[in-house]
This record gives C-alpha cells, structure tokens and sequence, in this order.
C-alpha cells in the first residue's frame, strides 16, 4: 500500500508538470496522509494544479467518511471494481511526489523507510479522482493513489509499492480517453528498481502531525 508520502516542489515543478496557470501557493510536505489535501495534476489543456484531499470519495457515495479507507487501488483489479471504473474511465490524475514511506517489519516492530528517485527528481504517482457533492450541493474533490506489485528494491520492505509512472506515459494517463487494457497493464507495472534508493529513517514520521525536513533524512 502507500499511506504516507512527501513532496518538495521546486521552481521547475510548474514546467515539469506542464502547467502555465500556477497561481497556487504550495509549500513542501514532507509527511502527507490520507485526508490531507494535496495538489494534484489534471488533464485540462493545459495541465491544471487542484487541491484535493486524499481518500477517494466516488460520486455515488452517500457517506464521505467513505475516504478513510479508498486511499489506495490494486493495480491487478482497478478496471473491475465498480467504485473505481467511472474515474478509470476519464478521471485519472497525477499525484507529485518526491518520495514515499513504507514500514518494514523488523524484530524491534515497523520500520520506516524513504524511498525516492537516486536522482532526487520530482516524480508521479498514478491516481485516480472523483468529484462528490453534499446533499447541499457543497463540492469535495478527492484522490486514491493505485499500487501495484513490488519491484526488486521494495520486494525487501514491503509486497506493494505505488504506481510511479513513467514519464513518456504520464499524458497517457492523464487523457480523458479510455485506455486499452493491455495499456493499463503496461502503465501501471513496478518502476524499475534500479532508478530508486530506499533508506531507514526516523520513527517521527509515524505521527502525520510532524512535519519537518529531517523526516527524509536517513538515520544511522
């Protein structure tokens, strides 16, 4: 799964992104969780930045604490759950990230590790979004990251990691097109492992209300 993840936007973050309208004030996170609100990329042409908070709330939903539990979707069985297929279809989205965190199990309990691009370059998660109003008419955006199977360096930490797209597939999957099943098979496959480091870092980051620099940084 993917529960907690951070991202330090640079100057370059708006041309990366391909996004010419970026009046929005983002500020580095280093320890985003569900229900956080997260700018997120849509397909708008151009590229749009939204807020929205994360933990899925499908349009159909008549509860929207519904989020606590759609923050994530398996890869192998997104195209057939109901909850998933509308956003599948033409609500797919980019999550920036610089990283993200999974816990190993250890003999001393859960450890938290890094793992981010050996580069150190912004990157995206595959996600899907839904737009869900109120009885009230009141709008709430939000996103679930899709996971998959683990790539040789996660394999170590954990048996799921998050879609990290590639980049030559990021229009793709932004499109309001339908993808072809073989696509979405290809699309969302591990990131290649030799592009990643993972490292140990402070049990902090345990508590989504800390929030510094020093969460990414590796303890000896």
């Amino acid at each position: 799964m993917c529960g907690r993840f951070a991202l330090v936007i640079g100057k370059d973050f708006w041309t990366r992104f391909t996004v010419i309208d970026h009046q929005a004030q983002l500020t580095p996170r280093y320890n985003i969780a569900p229900t956080h609100e997260v700018p997120i990329i849509v397909g708008e042409s151009p590229n749009k930045v939204v807020m929205m908070r994360w933990g899925l709330v499908p349009s159909w939903a008549k509860d929207p604490k519904i989020d606590n539990r759609l923050i994530n979707a398996r890869a192998e069985t997104v195209s057939t759950k109901p909850a998933f297929r509308a956003s599948l279809k033409s609500k797919r989205c980019l999550v920036p990230a610089s990283g993200f965190y999974e816990w190993k199990r250890a003999a001393e309990g859960k450890v938290p590790y890094y793992i981010h691009r050996k580069d150190d370059e912004i990157f995206a998660f595959a996600g899907l979004y839904d737009r869900w109003k109120s009885p009230e008419r009141s709008e709430m955006l939000s996103f679930m990251i899709i996971t998959t199977t683990p790539n040789s360096l996660m394999k170590e930490i954990h048996d799921r990691m998050p879609v990290i797209l590639r980049r030559e597939d990021e229009n793709a999957w932004l499109a309001k097109d339908a993808l072809e099943t073989d696509s979405i098979t290809r699309i969302l496959s591990p990131y290649p492992a030799r592009m990643l480091e993972a490292y140990r870092v402070s049990t902090a980051v345990n508590n989504p209300q800390n929030e510094s620099e020093g969460l990414v940084k590796p303890v000896v």
